[in-house]
């Protein structure tokens, strides 16, 4: 199974950037492992974008058949790092080819011009900014593969 990281935006350099390549790094070498087939990041750019409805539009345009959408949103529901390792786990002996997990812009998804079967996750109730929601992404990821893998780094 191949986990992408779909986010609205690009982030050039700076902190986050840095975080998010270090973490992605980090779960990378975890992937293949776990029989994962790898993690990576699509950036999409918003910028042409007029409203909400046609950035999440964008993100969410071409996702492979067979692929399950996971979406980051503060509405969505809280996970632990040990139930996000079961869900990847779960997935991936369940065949499933593809996890997206998307970000999206700055004022989140078009409710309207989301697709029925996709899920909503939360990092709490807070409301986060979307470049720290891809770093933390990120984290969780290497931490979920972390777990998988009974390396020392998550601690209950």
């Amino acid at each position: 199974m191949k986990i992408t990281l779909r986010c609205g935006s690009i982030i050039r350099k700076g902190a986050e950037r840095d975080l998010t390549d270090e973490y992605l790094k980090r779960a990378a070498g975890l992937a293949a492992a776990c029989g994962f087939r790898g993690i990576s990041e699509q950036e999409i750019d918003l910028k042409k974008c007029r409203n909400r409805r046609e950035e999440t539009e964008k993100i969410l345009k071409d996702i492979p058949a067979g692929a399950k959408l996971i979406l980051m949103d503060e509405r969505g529901k809280d996970m632990t790092s040990r139930e996000i390792a079961k869900f990847l786990e779960r997935e991936n002996a369940d065949g499933t080819p593809e996890l997206i997990f998307a970000i999206g812009g700055a004022d989140g998804f078009e409710p309207g011009a989301l697709p029925a079967n996709c899920r909503k996750w939360s990092f709490g109730h807070q409301t986060w900014p979307h470049k720290l929601v891809r770093v933390m992404l990120a984290e969780q990821m290497y931490r979920a593969l972390s777990i998988l893998t009974g390396s020392p780094y998550h601690r209950d």
